[in-house]
C-alpha cells in the first residue's frame, strides 16, 4: 500500500541546550565520581526521559534537602535554587554541586547587584517555577515583585516607582516579555533594565526557528515536557504565528495519529530538554506511516559550551 506524501519542516535548532548539557553532565560524572546514590533537588531539567535515565544510573530525585542524607552528593538542578539551599546544606557539611545554567546565574547577580544599588526588583516569569523561584530567592522577601502578564504591571505597588529595575526568567515568550517589558517603561519610565536581554539564546533561537516553519505547517509538533516552560512557549509561538494545530507530546507515543489524517506539512521542533533520540524517534514514526520528506530549517547555528565545576574535574579527595 502506497504511503501517503508528507513534508516535515524540522526547525533548527531545536533540543539540547548549552545549560542542559552540561547540568546532565554533572549528574553523570558526580555518579562516576562518587558513586551510587547521588541525590539532585528537583529535575535536574524538565524532561522525563532524561531524569528516567539518569535515575536508571543512580540518581536520586528530591523535591527539598530535608529529603536527602548528610552523607551523599547532592546537585542543584539546572533552575537554579534560593540562597537559603546552598547555605542549609553548608549548615549540614554536605558535599554539594551546583548545576545552575550560567544564564541564569547571569540574572541571580544581576539582581544582587540591583539589590545593591538600592533598586527593588521586578522579576517577569511564571508563579512557582523552579526557575523563578530560585531567582527571587536570592534577594531577601519583599525585594522582587512577580509580574506573569502585561495585566499584572498595573497593580504593582512598589516603595519607590523612581528605585526599580527588572529581570526576566530566561524560558519566556520573547514576543509577550517584550509587551510586558514596555507596560513596566510606560508605568515606570526611570525602570533599569539588564544590559543583555535575560531571556537565553536558546530560547530565542528556538522561536525564532519556529515562526519560520508555523506558517507552512498543517500541524506543528513541539517534543517537551508539560512542566518544560521553554517547550509550552514553542507551542504558544507556534499558533501565534499562523499554525493554529500546534501541539505539545513527550515523545511519539504520545501522538495522535487519528488527529493528522489528511495533513501534508508538519513542523517539528525540540524543546531545549529534549535529547536528540526523540526527534529521531518522532521522525522514525513519521516515515512508517508516510512518505516523508525532511526539510531542516535553520534559523541560526549554536556553538555554546559551558564548563563543569572544577570539582568533578578533579579526583576524588582533591581540595
Amino acid at each position: 500500500m502506497t504511503k501517503p506524501a508528507l513534508t516535515l519542516y524540522l526547525a533548527a535548532p531545536n533540543g539540547f541546550c548549552a545549560g542542559v548539557d552540561r547540568a546532565i553532565k554533572i549528574v553523570e560524572m558526580a555518579i562516576e565520581k562518587w558513586g551510587a546514590p547521588i541525590y539532585v533537588r528537583h529535575e535536574i531539567v524538565h524532561n522525563k526521559f532524561v531524569v528516567d535515565g539518569l535515575r536508571d544510573k543512580g540518581a536520586v530525585f528530591v523535591e527539598e534537602l530535608d529529603e536527602c542524607p548528610d552523607d551523599r552528593p547532592v546537585i542543584f538542578s539546572a533552575h537554579g535554587v534560593a540562597k537559603s539551599v546552598p547555605a542549609e546544606a553548608g549548615r549540614r557539611e554536605m558535599v554539594y554541586v551546583d548545576a545552575t545554567c550560567p544564564l541564569v546565574s547571569k540574572v541571580h547577580i544581576e539582581a544582587e547587584r540591583h539589590h545593591d544599588n538600592g533598586l527593588q526588583m521586578v522579576m517577569i516569569g511564571h508563579e512557582g517555577h523552579p526557575e523563578t523561584v530560585g531567582t527571587m530567592g536570592q534577594l531577601p522577601d519583599g525585594e522582587v515583585l512577580l509580574v506573569e502578564t502585561a495585566e499584572d504591571v498595573a497593580t504593582l505597588t512598589p516603595r519607590d516607582p523612581d528605585q526599580l529595575a527588572y529581570i526576566t526568567q530566561t524560558t519566556l515568550s520573547v514576543d509577550d516579555t517584550a509587551g510586558i517589558v514596555a507596560a513596566l517603561r510606560n508605568r515606570f519610565p526611570a525602570i533599569v533594565g539588564p544590559h543583555k536581554e535575560d531571556i537565553c539564546y536558546a530560547t530565542t533561537n528556538r522561536q525564532h526557528a519556529v515562526k519560520a516553519i508555523a506558517p507552512q505547517s498543517d500541524a506543528l509538533l513541539v517534543i517537551g515536557a508539560p512542566n518544560s516552560s521553554n517547550s509550552r512557549r514553542l507551542v504558544e509561538v507556534a499558533r501565534a504565528n499562523g499554525c493554529d494545530y500546534s501541539m505539545l507530546v513527550q515523545r511519539a507515543s504520545e501522538i495522535d495519529w487519528r488527529s493528522l489524517e489528511g495533513i501534508r506539512t508538519v513542523g517539528l521542533t525540540a524543546g531545549a530538554s529534549a535529547p536528540q533520540v526523540l526527534v529521531d524517534e518522532v521522525i522514525d514514526a513519521f516515515r512508517d506511516r508516510y512518505d516523508v520528506t525532511v526539510e531542516m530549517v535553520e534559523t541560526a547555528q549554536e556553538n555554546i559550551e559551558f564548563k563543569v565545576p572544577r570539582v568533578l574535574r578533579q579526583p576524588v579527595g582533591a581540595s
